[in-house]
């Protein structure tokens, strides 16, 4: 993709685009009520159309159809998480019918322990679906996926091991800013049985993320490595990242969003000190139009391609530190993010397009996935809107 490319994308962005209402957001807007909810009926008549005939797991968009993973990958848990929101929303049943089915085909990866990936996994779909339904298999599926992270467990070096098979060297010592929305799942398991372990593991983890990956100013890397038999730390480093030393910012909204989360959990302040540090960045960071550019530290700046996964992902973020801290600049910046990705970055102009978010980015060092739609998108954009349209019962669902 050339500089020319960049430019047209980036003036692209800033033109707004009409919402389902037929009102167009300025870029300072932050949406009506009336617009994220034609935003959100958007995408269940998305979801309608689409979800019937998806049997497997959406992973990427290519000419706008969704690619599928047959095992979940690690996105295979927003699939079901999607459409159990959208049952939430609607009670529609044919949506609680297909997460169900979805959830079922998960149910392997329950007891794999190859990655990191048990919360994105299993916390939208399984732990969902034991909230709204009171149904104990999605409960004990969860447990049976919070053991199984628990053996990615460092004790020497106090992390959980990212990638990489257990009792392999390679990628022994790496940690992800990506794991900290992986510990909820482990609160869960704690909540649910009262084994303290889960939830030790998910606190030092955090602690350790804390300490290591969080700059002075706030931002982070996607990648820390650590020696895995002393647990001595060897330094920063990056995977989905410009550099090691710049701010990837769909990993900077993991951590606000896990962070605030594992404060929800705690009530340990210093991890809603850190959500707010690393908000406090990210929010200085955003171009004019709030969409995140895919790293707040890319040379060409606004220029860079956007990744609205981002965006959603830290909107919800966001939303929760709000409550979190009393601090209402927090609710109101995420609306203006909110009104960025419903006025910008819906499919609405597509005829073809199975998703409802657009203009993400997967791996831009690796020039796959630029432009395209993603799962966890769509997923966060529907989470974030219920949180400000439906409050009440997103907590039931997500447990807030």
């Amino acid at each position: 993709m050339n500089l020319s490319r960049r430019t047209l994308l980036a003036s692209a962005a800033a033109t707004p685009l009409l919402t389902g209402t037929g009102v167009a957001l300025g870029v300072e807007a932050a949406p009506s009520p009336a617009q994220l909810r034609a935003a959100l009926d958007y995408g269940l008549a998305k979801l309608r159309a689409v979800a019937p005939g998806i049997t497997s797991f959406p992973e990427i968009t290519r000419a706008e159809k969704w690619t599928y993973v047959a095992d979940g990958g690690w996105v295979g848990g927003f699939w079901p998480g999607t459409l159990w929101l959208a049952h939430l929303d609607s009670g529609d049943a044919r949506f609680r019918a297909l997460a169900e089915a979805a959830n079922d085909r998960l149910a392997p990866r329950r007891l794999d322990p190859r990655d990191h990936d048990l919360g994105f996994l299993f916390s939208p779909s399984w732990v969902t679906a034991y909230r709204l339904t009171g149904d104990p298999r999605w409960r004990d599926g969860a447990i049976d996926a919070a053991n199984t992270l628990t053996q990615r467990w460092n004790a020497t070096g106090r992390f959980i091991r990212a990638w990489g098979a257990i009792g392999t060297p390679g990628n022994a010592g790496r940690v992800i800013i990506d794991t900290m929305m992986n510990l909820d799942l482990l609160a869960f398991a704690t909540e649910q049985t009262g084994d303290r372990k889960f939830l030790d593991i998910a606190i030092a983890h955090a602690r350790t993320t804390q300490t290591h990956f969080l700059r002075a100013d706030g931002s982070t890397p996607h990648v820390f490595d650590f020696n895995p038999d002393t647990g001595a730390p060897i330094g920063q480093n990056t995977v989905q990242g410009y550099s090691p030393t710049s701010c990837w910012a769909r990993g900077q909204a993991w951590g606000i969003y896990g962070f605030t989360t594992m404060y929800r959990r705690t009530g340990l302040r210093e991890f809603r000190d850190t959500a707010r540090k690393m908000a406090d960045f990210a929010l200085n960071a955003l171009t004019p139009d709030h969409v995140p550019v895919w790293d707040y530290r890319s040379p060409l700046g606004v220029n860079d391609v956007k990744d609205s996964s981002a965006g959603a992902i830290m909107a919800c973020g966001l939303l929760d530190l709000a409550t979190a801290t009393g601090t209402a600049r927090y609710r109101d910046r995420a609306l203006q993010i909110l009104g960025g990705l419903v006025g910008t970055c819906l499919t609405t102009r597509s005829t073809r397009a199975e998703a409802v978010l657009a203009r993400g980015t997967r791996n831009r060092p690796a020039e796959d996935g630029v432009e395209v739609s993603l799962p966890y998108g769509d997923y966060y954009l529907f989470e974030a809107i219920l949180r400000v349209l439906k409050p009440a019962q997103l907590a039931e669902a997500i447990g807030l």
